[in-house]
């Protein structure tokens, strides 16, 4: 009889969310949750019973700030075989006409870029608003023979895509283990040999020169990071920028002004924001 993990789920309430889901997010990884949903009110993140302990979140900086009200409660879940529950939650998106993201147990589907992700517990599925517009950017985007940048890539899902449209060196990093490993597997999958994927932050740019950065990550990190990629972009390279809301627009694109990017257009959709910025 197969045996199954047994999982501790936790539901946390947020207010405001953002930044504050995205900073919980990132602490509890550094305490072994390993996969986390967001939800209307906030944040629910699972962890396994072998690595858990009651006081398992006395370290996470966040309760401490007192400009973010959070509340949590948590459960015993039962055993139950996790690639299951993903199968049955995760279905296949089509962006516009050319463009399909499907798990392995979808059938084939007819289009011009077709790619198949397992998502197991790694941001970019396409469900979300971000990584659906940025699909949406790169399938508007002449590819062939660039070099292209993939930061914050969880399943690799946006350097696939501008591999299949015809980049012609992509590197793919993310900080968490686990999306690193996703997305060694899906680039695998989709027959994408000439991205490297890294596991690292910003500091592994140095040195590096790109046609494209890609990056899908959030406000706060975005406004550390501009500065990196603009050393990074090549003479008339373009930067797209998404994670972050409406709002953000404009602090966004200042920080871009500062290090000679331009703002060239964007995306919405559901208050979220995919920009596009130019050498």
């Amino acid at each position: 009889m197969e045996q199954y993990n047994i999982y501790i789920e936790y539901q946390f309430k947020v207010a405001p969310i953002q930044p504050a889901s995205d900073i919980l997010i990132a602490e509890l990884g550094e305490v072994l949750f390993e996969s986390f949903v967001e939800t209307e009110e906030g944040v629910l993140a699972y962890i396994k019973k072998e690595d858990w302990s009651e006081n398992i979140l006395e370290n996470i900086e966040i309760f401490d700030n007192s400009n973010f009200k959070i509340e949590h409660s948590f459960k015993e879940i039962e055993q139950e075989n996790w690639n299951a529950t993903w199968e049955q939650n995760f279905n296949p998106i089509q962006v516009g006409d050319k463009c399909a993201v499907r798990a392995p147990f979808h059938e084939k589907t007819n289009v011009e870029f077709d790619i198949v992700i397992e998502p197991k517990m790694s941001f970019g599925t396409g469900h979300h608003e971000t990584t659906h517009m940025m699909l949406e950017h790169i399938l508007d985007t002449d590819f062939k023979g660039l070099s292209v940048l993939d930061m914050g890539s969880g399943t690799g899902v946006l350097a696939i895509l501008a591999a299949m449209k015809g980049a012609s060196t992509i590197d793919a990093i993310d900080i968490d283990n686990w999306c690193y490993l996703n997305a060694l597997e899906n680039v695998e999958r989709n027959n994408c040999s000439h991205i490297n994927v890294y596991e690292g932050e910003a500091s592994l740019l140095e040195g590096k020169k790109y046609d494209v950065i890609i990056a899908n990550i959030n406000r706060n990190i975005l406004l550390s990071d501009i500065p990196i990629y603009a050393k990074c972009l090549n003479t008339n390279g373009t930067l797209f920028l998404s994670g972050f809301y409406t709002e953000d627009i404009e602090i966004i694109s200042e920080k871009c002004k500062e290090v000679s990017l331009k703002y060239n257009s964007n995306l919405e959709k559901n208050n979220w924001v995919a920009a596009k910025y130019t050498f």
